[in-house]
């Protein structure tokens, strides 16, 4: 059992790891906008704040030994095209200042959801999806998980994980979740929001991705 702090917690994803994360005995503390407005599991620890401010989080991190972030670049719609409503880099920042805090107070484990394509996998998309990643409003979020990558990829004694999802689905799983090192295997085209949720907190309980970026996606059936 281990004392967690989730960010992201309010989102789609981000609800599917609180919940895991509490059936998996796991000691809960999310920071949230509004906590009233977050239907968190019983046991579930609600603090109310930001990540795009450092104190918020230094006061929701106090006590925990270990960090998931489940945050996004959000927009007003999954439209590829609507419009972002996130700061710009708003997770490169928030990343910054957890990774600031977590030297402050000792915490050493994180692991945060990344995407297929950021940082050095960028080489490996096909043209034609770069080519619509930087004609939509997606290339937003894109350069938002680069900065993420090359921030977290700078910390010194943090033992991290990035959890490179491909697409996301809320759709039921279309078979187990598979995780490999980019360029290993021929990954699947989407996963389940609740399956990556899963991945995530299991990862937190382990060591076997540590200071690596797999790709996740579920496998046929």
């Amino acid at each position: 059992m281990t004392d967690l702090l989730v960010l992201g917690g309010s989102g789609r994803t981000g609800a599917h790891a609180l919940a895991y994360a509490a059936q998996r005995g796991h000691r809960v503390r999310a920071l949230v906008r509004n906590p009233d407005k977050v239907q968190a599991p019983a046991g579930v620890e609600l603090i109310p704040g930001t990540p795009a401010n450092i104190d918020d989080i230094r006061r929701a991190a106090e006590g925990t030994e270990a960090v998931i972030s489940v945050l996004s670049n959000a927009r007003a719609s999954d439209n590829p095209w609507a419009k972002p409503v996130s700061p710009p880099m708003f997770m490169t920042v928030a990343a910054r200042h957890t990774l600031t805090v977590m030297g402050e107070q000792g915490i050493r484990r994180i692991v945060l959801t990344s995407t297929q394509g950021a940082g050095d996998d960028w080489g490996r998309l096909n043209p034609l999806v770069k080519a619509f990643i930087k004609l939509s409003n997606i290339k937003a979020g894109f350069a938002d998980h680069t900065g993420v990558d090359q921030v977290v990829r700078a910390s010194s004694g943090i033992d991290w994980t990035l959890a490179r999802a491909v697409a996301l689905t809320d759709e039921p799983a279309g078979g187990p979740v598979r995780a490999a090192l980019a360029g290993t295997e021929v990954p699947g085209a989407r996963i389940n929001r609740a399956d990556l949720a899963r991945f995530l907190v299991q990862t937190i309980e382990g060591d076997a991705w540590t200071h690596r970026a797999p790709l996740v996606w579920n496998a046929p059936g």
